[in-house]
């Protein structure tokens, strides 16, 4: 009998956030996958628990999925984290949820804390339809041309980015959406600190350069209104 991948939510900024299920799935494992050793050690010590732990990251996903798959095929079961909110949302783990899949181990999503969904429920724009569009390119061209591409979306976007690189996030998507698109930037989520900053995407950018931020972030932009689209004959 095979064992049971478990993906795990944990918080992302306020403890209290953690879910009765996803306590009893971290505590009933016989491994927990995590992405480093630090957030873990903290979450674990927060929840008073002892737990073996394999380090699954951008540097270990060959060795890790293997070592994880040979202990779910001997009926072990494992609980995945990342170092906070929801896994594999721009974090480690896909590859060991496809094997899972094709070896037909059973997995079980343990729903709870998310920075994109925070995000998005706060910015006040259409949910009905939205893309989440992770990180922007790390080379220059590369980035430019992508932020370009999201120009003429309709649906509301969601980005990620490293804390140091907010400014250069700001620069390229005014560059490429637009300077008078409206976005929202949600900044320390569940957290005390926790605040909004609602403008355009140029009144954004020129206040985080006079203003910067460090933090943890999500930027949500408005989708391609109907003044921000190029003048074109319509399809009925």
């Amino acid at each position: 009998m095979k064992g049971i991948l478990s993906i795990v939510s944990t918080p992302i900024g306020n403890p209290a956030d953690i879910t009765a299920r996803a306590i009893e799935a971290i505590e009933n494992c016989d491994v927990l996958l995590c992405e480093e050793a630090k957030p873990a050690n903290r979450l674990l010590a927060k929840l008073k628990i002892k737990k073996e732990y394999i380090l699954l990251n951008e540097h270990t996903t060959k060795e890790a999925t293997a070592e994880a798959l040979a202990l779910l095929e001997s009926s072990k079961n494992l609980a995945l984290i990342s170092d906070d909110g929801t896994p594999l949302l721009a974090d480690p783990g896909t590859e060991l949820v496809k094997e899972c899949i094709a070896r037909k181990i059973k997995i079980i999503p343990i729903p709870g804390a998310s920075s994109i969904l925070a995000a998005l429920v706060a910015s006040g724009f259409p949910l009905l339809s939205f893309t989440f569009c992770g990180f922007l390119p790390r080379d220059k061209a590369e980035r430019k041309k992508a932020a370009l591409d999201y120009k003429n979306r309709k649906e509301t976007l969601v980005f990620l980015e490293a804390p140091y690189r907010l400014n250069q996030l700001l620069q390229d998507l005014s560059e490429g959406l637009g300077k008078d698109r409206n976005a929202v930037l949600s900044m320390d989520l569940t957290m005390e600190s926790e605040r909004f900053e609602r403008g355009t995407l140029g009144e954004l950018w020129k206040y985080f350069n006079e203003h910067p931020f460090k933090g943890e972030f999500v930027l949500v932009i408005e989708g391609g209104r109907e003044r921000f689209l190029p003048k074109g004959p319509r399809l009925l």
